[in-house]
């Protein structure tokens, strides 16, 4: 009855859950946002490491393109460093160090480099949840 896409999946799946992001990003908030791009960028990575281990160097290189996108034009494009001081910038230098560990990923399939973005990225995530505006301090 239904096309089959990715994985035996019906096609309106795929489109179905882009609806579902699309509304979602469309209804966050800027803390929120982040949020998303943060999960993205680990998705990406880890889509990234299974075609690394697979040796399916194209979609590697396609996955990885991804995580460095969110990374240079989502969470260093989103820094306020006037605003924001020296946390700011040291933000931006955390942000390089990635990006530089994911082309070196990339050029030589390194999972070592792929796997400690991922770190450094889900450590930021974690914190960056922590301080979510929108929940009462106590």
């Amino acid at each position: 009855m239904y096309s089959k896409g990715v994985a035996g999946r019906p096609r309106g799946a795929a489109s179905y859950a882009r609806v579902g992001l699309e509304s979602d990003v469309l209804s966050a908030s800027p803390h929120r946002l982040i949020v998303l791009l943060f999960q993205g960028a680990d998705t990406a990575i880890g889509t990234a490491l299974v075609h690394l281990r697979d040796g399916n160097v194209t979609e590697k290189g396609r996955a990885i393109s991804k995580a460095l996108d969110i990374v240079n034009n989502g969470l260093l494009a989103a820094l306020d460093r006037e605003r924001g001081g020296d946390l700011a910038e040291r933000m931006g230098s955390l942000y390089d160090y990635i990006a530089r560990l994911l082309l070196k990923a990339n050029l030589r399939n390194d999972e070592d480099a792929l796997e400690e973005a991922r770190r450094l990225l889900g450590d930021l995530a974690s914190a960056w949840r922590e301080v979510d505006p929108g929940q009462s301090q106590v």
